[in-house]
């Protein structure tokens, strides 16, 4: 099996897991020190621990819910030993028991951890401009 293929296999782990709200399965898909950037916070998160915080506050908050997320339009790009994935992203989430339907465009980078694993270590979220 190729890197690239490893890498887009690591990526469905994390959508999936991220798909049916299976957050141990999610979060262990990034590395510790991973870094997030999403348009929906004012603040970079510098941490898997700082981003499981906060989700676990739209979940007390508002009952966040992940309904269900598709990925498309997938690229894996090599930068030395690092992957980045891009792909689009289209979920529905349930705030307050009201789902919507979000479609975002996404990058991930990945890296080998000590044990050969393909983790994300930075993760940037923006919204899809209309067409």
């Amino acid at each position: 099996m190729t890197q690239t293929q490893q890498v887009l296999d690591a990526a469905d782990a994390l959508v999936r897991a991220f798909g049916r709200h299976d957050t141990d399965a999610y979060f262990a898909s990034f590395a510790p020190q991973a870094t997030f950037l999403f348009h929906t916070l004012p603040q970079r998160l510098d941490s898997r621990d700082a981003y499981r915080a906060v989700w676990q506050g739209w979940e007390r908050e508002a009952d966040f819910r992940v309904i269900r997320c598709e990925s498309s339009d997938r690229q894996v790009q090599w930068v030395g030993e690092a992957a980045l994935f891009t792909h689009t992203v289209n979920t529905v989430v349930a705030i307050d028991g009201v789902e919507q339907a979000l479609r975002e465009r996404e990058t991930i980078v990945f890296q080998r951890d000590a044990d050969q694993r393909w983790l994300a270590v930075h993760e940037h979220l923006s919204p899809l401009p209309q067409e």
